[in-house]
């Protein structure tokens, strides 16, 4: 059973935070977050049209990319952090206009924290940190991915994907 939270934002800090609840062990729901990523992200949430399969390099530095099915990609985040399976973060290099953001320092960052509830149980913890650093129109991308469209849809699907 998956119990998503309403999205909460945190005007001090330029955040948004969702969480659910998978039936599944955590080290399980991880892998399916880090390395089945295209099973639960949701097709209407890529910067590439026609998007066929996302790829990420579990290693601090790694990318994460956009694969179309001509085979252009397109790289939308750096790896920050991987403890599998207690943590994993990026950068979002998503600008406000939904292209490719190229300076670092004005990217945001998610972290994503899987907490074990017992057993069988994951609660999936996403937290989209320092929007303001994508400067002007940052408070329409935290609207965006703070929404009921946004990062709520998505681990929304990973319960499902990892659940199943």
């Amino acid at each position: 059973m998956t119990t998503p939270t309403r999205p909460e934002t945190d005007a001090g800090h330029h955040a948004v935070s969702v969480a659910v609840d998978v039936a599944a062990p955590r080290a399980h729901v991880f892998d399916v977050f880090t390395r089945q990523t295209s099973t639960w992200w949701d097709p209407d949430h890529h910067l590439l049209d026609d998007t066929v399969d996302m790829e990420v390099d579990l290693r601090a530095g790694g990318s994460i990319t956009e694969v179309d099915a001509a085979g252009n990609r397109c790289t939308i985040g750096r790896v920050l952090v991987v403890e599998r399976p207690a943590r994993f973060a990026f950068t979002w290099d998503v600008s406000p206009r939904w292209e490719v953001e190229t300076d670092p320092a004005r990217c945001s960052e998610v972290h994503v924290s899987f907490v074990a509830v017992d057993e069988r149980r994951t609660r999936v913890v996403l937290e989209h940190r320092h929007l303001g650093r994508h400067g002007d129109g940052w408070k329409g991308m935290r609207d965006a991915v703070g929404g009921a469209d946004g990062w709520a849809v998505d681990v929304r699907r990973l319960a499902e994907v990892a659940g199943a």
